[in-house]
């Protein structure tokens, strides 16, 4: 990721983010800002280095999900608490004029190595994806689908953190 640096959401020009959705390019545009400032989310861009163009960003929070949207073999691993401890992915765009340079998976890659290094306990990243290209990305990367809840997928941490460990 040489190319690129990663850095929380600041004064950052984000009026040409265009990623070819227009609820994420609103969003980003125009929403993200009041969400950190009120502490719905952080915010996380990343960043060409040589151009300082923003190629794309991500949205942190905290999430509980019921234990009983866990798939079963993975729900008998945990205490019986009514819900499970996660961090959701709340938003994740690309800049369209990075398509095809697996910036998404550098996104991804980014948000674990900032849920490893936080001290708050989580069971797992979370993912709402809002249509199937989005899920499609999602399961490439391991997450697992919940129980009766489509487009809802989970990353436990500690797949994700070995996921960070291989070549």
């Amino acid at each position: 990721m040489t190319r690129f640096f990663s850095e929380a959401l600041g004064k950052h020009n984000r009026s040409a983010f265009t990623s070819g959705n227009d609820s994420i390019d609103a969003y980003f545009r125009t929403v993200v800002s009041q969400d950190v400032k009120r502490r719905y989310a952080a915010c996380y861009v990343l960043v060409e280095k040589a151009t300082n163009k923003l190629a794309g960003f991500y949205t942190l929070s905290s999430k509980n999900i019921p234990l009983t949207e866990i798939p079963p073999d993975a729900a008998r691993k945990l205490p019986r608490y009514p819900t499970v401890p996660a961090v959701l992915i709340g938003w994740l765009g690309r800049d369209a004029v990075f398509r095809g340079q697996d910036i998404g998976a550098m996104l991804l890659r980014d948000s674990i190595v900032r849920v490893a290094s936080s001290p708050i306990g989580a069971y797992a990243l979370f993912a709402d994806a809002m249509d199937e290209r989005a899920e499609a990305f999602y399961l490439k990367h391991q997450f697992t689908p919940l129980l009766g809840k489509p487009g809802r997928l989970f990353l436990p941490l500690q797949t994700a953190f070995d996921l960070l460990e291989r070549p």
